[in-house]
């Protein structure tokens, strides 16, 4: 697969137009008075199926062929891609089968149940989910389609920074939670798009630090079985074209602790009143503690993604 463009990304904008709802940017005076600073928080928790994730999957959708959309779509994902593919899918009128850990959140395995697609679960313990999604994607015809490993995942990613920037041009930072790093390299692109001198930040989990390291190796970095409250961040090794794209930047890499995603998540509900997943505060909290001196500036902080289950919410908010 060759590297997504900018031009992918701003073809994926219009693609996406009237499907993607443009997702709000909010405000806190607290938080702007606390860090001296203004912060610019671009809610994709509001998107579609929760999280920035419809985007990417939507656009790898919409370039299938007609006997790929009869043979149907595999996807696998902790829980927001396969809510994202599911949704994707019924729209585009494509049968979906999403491996999922057994594990994983609850309510996101049932939302993709919800959206119409077929749920396989594995234990990532003994388990490979690329290994099992392979085999059964050949068993079955379908078109396999990762959660980061694709150049329409990474340009419909990009496509919430893109917004982020057009509607606030002069941001001098920006802040993005970091997975396998499709919304990171998207981003990427998104400010090439544009011509912005904005600093790209991405803020991956201290468990889970599998980016910064791949940085400094030179190559994608393989943790196995981190842990960590940030379930969407979990992939155990960067995708390799999100690891291109973001090796040639060489963006800041801060990161968090799951104390700090406990603190961000609190700050969200009872000051913005926002529901945010653990993952979808790393931003947040790379910008608050992560080391990086953001006074004075104008601050953009992707949430990307309000899917949780309750209980464990519940418990998060009152630890």
């Amino acid at each position: 697969m060759s590297l997504p463009t900018p031009e992918d990304v701003q073809a994926a904008a219009r693609l996406l137009a009237g499907v993607a709802p443009r997702t709000p940017v909010l405000r806190s005076t607290t938080i702007d008075q606390l860090f001296g600073a203004q912060l610019y928080f671009k809610c994709e928790n509001v998107q579609r199926t929760g999280s920035f994730k419809f985007r990417g999957a939507y656009c790898a959708l919409a370039q299938f062929s007609e006997p790929q959309r009869g043979k149907g779509v595999l996807s696998y994902s902790s829980g927001n891609h396969a809510q994202a593919i599911a949704l994707a899918a019924r729209l585009h009128d494509i049968p979906a089968l999403v491996v999922v850990p057994h594990d994983a959140d609850v309510a996101k395995m049932e939302a993709a149940r919800g959206y119409g697609a077929q749920v396989v679960t594995y234990d990532r313990t003994k388990e490979d989910r690329e290994a099992l999604s392979q085999r059964l994607a050949l068993e079955r015809g379908m078109s396999v389609v990762p959660p980061a490993d694709h150049p329409q995942v990474i340009a419909g990613q990009g496509t919430v920074a893109l917004e982020l920037l057009q509607d606030f041009p002069r941001l001098d930072y920006l802040f993005v939670p970091v997975g396998g790093g499709a919304l990171l390299a998207g981003s990427l692109l998104a400010r090439e798009a544009l011509g912005s001198d904005c600093e790209i930040v991405g803020v991956e989990p201290e468990a889970a630090n599998r980016a910064r390291q791949s940085l400094k190796a030179g190559h994608p970095v393989t943790i196995a079985h981190s842990r960590t409250i940030a379930d969407a961040a979990q992939a155990t090794a960067l995708a390799p074209l999100a690891f291109d794209i973001i090796r040639s930047a060489a963006p800041p890499m801060p990161s968090a602790t799951d104390a700090q995603l406990l603190d961000a998540l609190r700050f969200f509900a009872q000051r913005m009143k926002l529901v945010v997943e653990p993952t979808g505060a790393l931003a947040f909290a790379g910008a608050r503690d992560g080391g990086m001196d953001i006074r004075g500036k104008r601050v953009g902080i992707i949430v990307s993604g309000g899917n949780v289950d309750l209980a464990r919410y519940a418990r998060f908010l009152s630890d």
